[in-house]
């Protein structure tokens, strides 16, 4: 794994975290426990910061980044992450914040200032623009995106599973590279 320091800043790692080789990590960027990442993704906190949540998992290919704080945005977009959240492949995350047992479906981009809330599904190749709110309980799609119907019971209870599918798995990728 590649882990980089900006401004004598190196990203904090918590226990059980699972970082692949192919993966960045520059500055500003803390990972709680059992979070992991996958191939090719790149996640820079160097104008502004990242966390990412317990048992979150960010997949291959995924660009994590911020914006600057400015004079017209004195605290700038961090970016946040909750726990429980799986982040599909290839996504783009910007400067947002998003709670707790959320998936981010395949190709999904999430702009500046967007805030999602808890137990949210957001459909492949989502394109979500800045400063929007994404209400609970939903199923967000679309180009721009649009909320498309309530979630089902089923599709609740898969938003915690999938995270604890992606600790499963990480686990046995530590395992064996300790083998």
């Amino acid at each position: 794994m590649t882990i980089r320091q900006y401004k004598n800043i190196l990203p904090t790692l918590g226990n059980g975290t699972y970082i692949d080789e192919s993966a960045v990590l520059v500055g500003d960027v803390t990972c709680a426990e059992d979070v992991s990442i996958w191939p090719l993704v790149a996640a820079r906190g160097d104008v502004n910061y990242i966390k990412i949540g317990a048992r979150t998992n960010i997949q291959d290919g995924t660009v994590l980044h911020v914006s600057r704080i400015s004079v017209a945005n004195p605290n700038g977009f961090p970016l946040i992450i909750g726990e429980d959240v799986t982040v599909g492949h290839k996504c783009m995350l910007h400067g947002c914040i998003l709670g707790n047992r959320i998936l981010v479906g395949m190709g999904a981009i999430i702009m500046d200032g967007v805030v999602v809330e808890d137990d949210v599904f957001i459909g492949a190749g989502t394109l979500v623009p800045p400063n929007k709110t994404l209400k609970s309980g939903f199923l967000y799609k679309g180009n721009p995106m649009q909320q498309a119907r309530p979630l089902k019971e089923s599709e609740t209870l898969f938003l915690k599973q999938s995270a604890l599918n992606y600790v499963t798995l990480k686990s046995e990728y530590i395992d064996g590279l300790k083998q």
